[in-house]
């Protein structure tokens, strides 16, 4: 079920990322319809909450997958329109340190949050009405992140793309995948290294059936990957202004792969604590680092497309990769889906390694 559930908000944000370039490829500026895919995501997190609080535990289920699926429709959209923000405003010489240090903040403050829902929302309260309350909160709290957004002075670009038809939107896929050899490949190793994102809500299962469910342990384990997660964020964006976002995407993979095996020789509270950490900043550095190496490739006007382009094939792995991974959580067991998990990770980075270059010391960037 954690697959399935997962599975629809990653087919949600599969099936929008083009959408999003649409809506956005013919204008100058794009906040105001960032905020108004953020506010339509932040409305299915509240209602996941009242969910929990006025319906049995079987139909909360069913409403969890559902509004999981509204939520990744939106987020898909989003994923595109807010990365293309960031690459009008942010300097390519700077970008690293710049996401690191935002990622950072709202990092930290999530790491608080999680250790305080884990210990007293969870830990202290019925379980489905402690997680109802966590989701009712974050609503409001992540609210006051669009009146932020809603301050920011976006520039207008010297040139916008113009109007285009849904169909020609999708008939640009094969066109930016034929024009740039380089993007072609990235767009494959994304995909591939994607699907090893199968083992990420099968971490805590594992460590729960191991050592024991308690909303302490879970608080913890949250805490420690947001944490991490937070904190490798600077030194992701360090090494991606010094280095490139190229290093950072195969770096991150190799910690991840790394942290991974850890499970299969030990698993307990301190070596959960450890798994959880790395894994956290793993994360961290492969998220940025896939979506800013994007834009990267091609110029201004193209990059909605770009993004989309390689958003829809990211999140359909996204979709597909916990739906295998509960497929082989329930027939092999939970080390089978880590091991298979490493198995595309190590694919992705080798094709990285072979077949992309860094943008930057190519010069591909326009």
């Amino acid at each position: 079920m954690v697959g399935l559930a997962l599975f629809c908000q990653g087919l949600g944000q599969a099936v929008t990322p083009l959408w999003g370039a649409n809506l956005i490829s013919n204008r100058k500026i794009v906040g105001p319809i960032a905020i108004k895919i953020g506010f339509i995501m932040r409305i299915n997190i509240l209602f996941i909450g009242l969910a929990g609080l006025y319906f049995p535990n079987e139909i909360t289920l069913i409403f969890v997958i559902f509004l999981l699926g509204l939520f990744g429709l939106a987020e898909g959209m989003q994923g595109v329109i807010f990365n293309y923000l960031t690459s009008k405003i942010l300097p390519v010489a700077r970008r690293g340190s710049l996401m690191g240090f935002r990622n950072f903040v709202g990092g930290l403050s999530a790491s608080m949050f999680a250790f305080f829902v884990g210990d007293y929302l969870v830990g202290n309260q019925d379980k489905l009405e402690g997680y109802s309350y966590s989701f009712i909160i974050a609503f409001f709290i992540s609210i006051f992140g669009l009146f932020a957004l809603g301050l920011i002075r976006e520039p207008a670009p010297p040139e916008i793309g113009k109007k285009q038809s849904f169909l020609r939107q999708l008939e640009a896929i094969s066109f930016f995948l034929t024009k740039d050899a380089n993007f072609r490949f990235f767009f494959w190793a994304r995909a591939v290294a994607t699907m090893g994102k199968m083992t990420l809500p099968f971490y805590v299962l594992y460590a729960g059936q191991e050592v024991g469910f308690s909303g302490y342990f879970l608080g913890a384990l949250t805490f420690v990957f947001t944490l991490s997660n937070t904190f490798s964020n600077l030194v992701w964006g360090a090494i991606a202004d010094f280095r490139g976002f190229r290093v950072v995407f195969l770096s991150s993979i190799i910690l991840w792969m790394f942290s991974t095996s850890v499970y299969f020789f030990s698993v307990s509270f301190a070596t959960s604590i450890v798994v959880f950490s790395l894994v956290g900043a793993s994360v961290s550095g492969f998220e940025s680092s896939s979506r800013a190496i994007v834009l990267e490739f091609g110029t201004l006007k193209e990059r909605p497309n770009l993004i989309a382009t390689s958003n829809t094939a990211a999140q359909l792995a996204g979709a597909l990769g916990p739906l295998f991974g509960g497929f082989f959580a329930s027939w092999l067991g939970y080390q089978a889906v880590f091991l298979i998990g490493i198995c595309f990770l190590f694919m992705a980075a080798l094709m990285v390694i072979i077949l992309v270059p860094e943008p930057r010391r190519k010069g591909l960037m326009t």
